[in-house]
């Protein structure tokens, strides 16, 4: 009782805990006696605490092999704020100079130093282990400790020298450490580490407060983040992209659409990086768009939201990832697009790698696709995968539970898997025994003459899309499992031999259809049709604002607009920016009027608006025209614009009309007196004052052959800046 009290007196000492949280106590004192510790505890289970606190307390140093620099440095900082001494703790990486290195050393040395954080890689170089083969080392803690095997979501070959540098620098106890590892992984760990008989603590995989949604990836999917995001205001959130260059272009439609967001890579300079992350953690922006580079220790608790936008290579990285969000327990929505196009993709950039790696790979992407395209309890299918039982059928907070699809009878169907898998002597994975019941004759099954069994084609009258759902729910059912040794290959269950003997019913759930058709079609339908009566009263109102202020009528705004707004129906200035033709000057100048109107049409007709506005994009021709806009502020002459940009002077004026439709003001005055003459300019400015029309061939026609169509376009283009903007 008195070693239990003692104990937590240290916790409360260093860390100002009341109380341990799950096994940390027992964890503790396994490595105070001097035991080897394998631990599996989910992100915000408090894992760094079950080094930190014995390293304080042991005598010696304990040595913590990280992955990242960014994680070391906000560990160490935590630690050192905790004690009135320097140097308490420290890292050993890449980042620091010949000085700091020495610092460090001496600190170990002399004994201040109860915690140090290296890399791997430092760890492995002559020497650290030199350095280090004259220090104390109370215990050896391996975070991150998944990264040792390659069926891990984040694999390093680094990590496997870490048993041989121990070997090499001392024996001490060791404990490794992970928030996500499948039973594949966890043997692999303990077996690199040389821990096989390490004490095992595992903590549940289940996170109650997390809600797990799958949704179908197409063409509007920026719109639907959009949506997402402004449907919970203020909230934190991270969207992770799998590669650098979608992360800064969903970033910039983001911004565009004034949310509160930035891109987050390894490709960015660490200071952009950490200044990124402190905005984050300082709530002075929202959203973070990431690859998987952003998150690993950092400690939000409050991440409202966590959204991939791309499907990841892993469950243990999805896993991980949706992690992120509502450590604290309060509300956490995981939403993840899918589309099979997608794992097609992440296929072929494996095709260089050595085939071990890509046969690793192309079964972890099935995992993911397994989970992705069942419309069983997400919950039940993730702690499955992690060897934890689930015993709900219906968590009540994910998709598929909210949505539950009908179940159908599968019994036949289960017989003819099980008899399939011993026929061929439980020797092959899942899409080899799919195409056997099928009766196709592959290959493969040629090749080993399994197409001559008696069990060959037993399920071919069968629906072929029902094989898929019936293995997979066979596993968590736990009449099949997957080999751990040689992963995926599939074994029949004492409860599946039981199964055959005597059947009973097993119902199983479709899986779900994903239609990959839409994911390429970049038109932005809109799924509604203009209405009539509102593009009358707008096109009058129009026309009553130009009376009043003395304008031809298109310098308001021309019919496109008011098309798009009799479709949208937008009622706020913010979306009115959103139609074609209306930039943030014009929507301010002319727009209040036309919302207020659009508003009370909406209301007097019960007009359900379209939720999904348009959304502004930031493609290139934005980045064009951001481009043109400032070379007009420099006084760059237009054609010399053109050249640079590389357009006809043609295509030049057409983007140059677009921005001042807009309602962005250009001065090209400097131009003109360049290249017109002083009365040509006013005569065609007049006759645009004077017009009802700023159709081009109108004023042709109005005008005379002896004006030139460019002279036309660009005096409309200094007539609607002026008068418009």
């Amino acid at each position: 009782m008195a070693k239990n009290q003692e104990l937590t007196a240290k916790l409360k000492h260093y860390f100002g805990f009341d109380k341990f949280k799950g096994d940390q106590e027992a964890i503790i004192r396994n490595l105070l006696a001097g035991n080897d510790a394998f631990v599996l505890m989910p992100t915000g289970g408090g894992k760094s605490l079950c080094y930190q606190l014995p390293s304080l307390i042991m005598e010696g140093t304990a040595i913590v092999i990280s992955p990242l620099i960014a994680l070391m440095k906000n560990q160490v900082d935590v630690i050192n704020g905790l004690s009135e001494e320097e140097g308490v703790a420290h890292y050993l990486n890449s980042s620091l100079n010949k000085a700091a290195i020495q610092q460090v050393m001496d600190d170990v040395r002399n004994g201040r130093t109860k915690l140090l954080y290296v890399a791997p890689e430092s760890l492995n170089k002559d020497e650290n282990v030199e350095f280090l083969r004259g220090v104390k080392v109370s215990f050896y803690a391996i975070d991150e400790a998944h990264c040792i095997s390659e069926w891990g979501h984040d694999f390093r070959p680094e990590y496997r020298n870490i048993r041989p540098t121990i070997n090499k620098i001392g024996n001490a106890p060791v404990i490794a450490l992970t928030a996500t590892a499948t039973d594949k992984v966890r043997t692999d760990i303990k077996k690199s580490l040389g821990i096989v008989d390490a004490i095992e603590y595992k903590s549940s995989f289940n996170r109650p407060n997390l809600y797990y949604e799958v949704r179908q990836k197409s063409s509007d999917i920026d719109k639907q983040i959009i949506r997402f995001i402004k449907q919970n205001p203020g909230k934190s959130g991270i969207v992770y992209c799998l590669s650098r260059k979608k992360v800064e272009e969903l970033a910039e439609v983001l911004k565009a659409n004034d949310i509160k967001a930035a891109p987050y890579h390894a490709g960015l300079d660490s200071q952009t990086r950490s200044e990124t992350q402190d905005a984050f953690l300082m709530e002075r922006i929202d959203i973070i768009v990431a690859t998987i580079a952003f998150g690993m220790g950092i400690d939000k608790p409050d991440v409202r939201f966590v959204i991939h936008y791309d499907i990841p290579k892993s469950l243990e990285g999805y896993y991980q990832e949706t992690g992120r969000a509502g450590r604290d327990g309060g509300e956490g929505m995981c939403i993840a697009f899918y589309a099979y196009k997608d794992l097609q993709k992440l296929e072929k950039f494996m095709e260089g790698k050595p085939v071990a790696e890509q046969d690793i790979g192309r079964q972890l992407l099935q995992e993911t696709a397994a989970y992705a395209e069942s419309s069983v309890c997400r919950r039940k299918m993730l702690l499955h995968y992690f060897g934890e039982e689930y015993p709900q059928d219906n968590c009540g907070n994910c998709d598929n539970c909210l949505h539950p699809k009908e179940k159908r009878e599968a019994t036949a169907a289960l017989i003819v898997v099980l008899q399939a898998v011993l026929a061929v002597k439980e020797n092959f994975r899942q899409d080899y025994i799919i195409d056997f019941v099928k009766g196709r004759p592959t290959d493969d099954i040629t090749s080993h003459r399994h197409d001559q069994l008696e069990e060959f084609g037993a399920g071919e009258d069968e629906d072929p899309k029902i094989w898929n759902p019936v293995i997979r729910q066979a596993l968590i059912a736990g009449y099949l499992k997957k080999d751990v040794e040689n992963y995926g290959l599939l074994k029949v269950t004492a409860a599946g031999k039981r199964f055959l003997k005597k059947p009973s019913t097993f119902m199983i759930v479709e899986d779900k259809e994903f239609n990959d058709d839409d994911l390429d079609d970049g038109s932005e339908a809109t799924g509604t049709a203009l209405d009539p009566t509102l593009f009358a009263i707008l096109k009058d109102l129009r026309r009553q604002m130009a009376k009043k202020l003395d304008l031809p009528t298109y310098v308001i705004f021309q019919d496109i607009s008011l098309e798009q707004m009799a479709t949208m129906y937008p009622i706020t200035l913010q979306e009115l920016q959103n139609i074609q033709g209306v930039g943030a000057g014009k929507a301010k100048r002319y727009g209040q009027p036309f919302c207020d109107v659009i508003k009370a049409h909406c209301e007097e007709n019960q007009i359900e608006r379209p939720e999904d506005m348009r959304v502004r994009t930031v493609a290139k021709k934005s980045m064009l025209k951001v481009k043109i806009i400032q070379s007009i502020d420099r006084q760059v002459a237009l054609d010399d614009i053109a050249n640079a940009q590389g357009l006809d002077f043609d295509e030049l004026l057409t983007e140059v009309e677009a921005i001042v439709y807009s309602g962005t003001r250009l001065n090209i005055d400097y131009f003109l007196e360049e290249v017109m003459d002083d009365d040509h300019v006013d005569d065609i400015y007049d006759y645009f004052r004077e017009s009802e029309t700023d159709d081009l061939d109108a004023a042709q026609d109005d005008l005379g052959p002896e004006y030139s169509e460019d002279e036309i376009r660009l005096v409309r283009i200094k007539f609607l800046s002026e008068m418009a903007n």
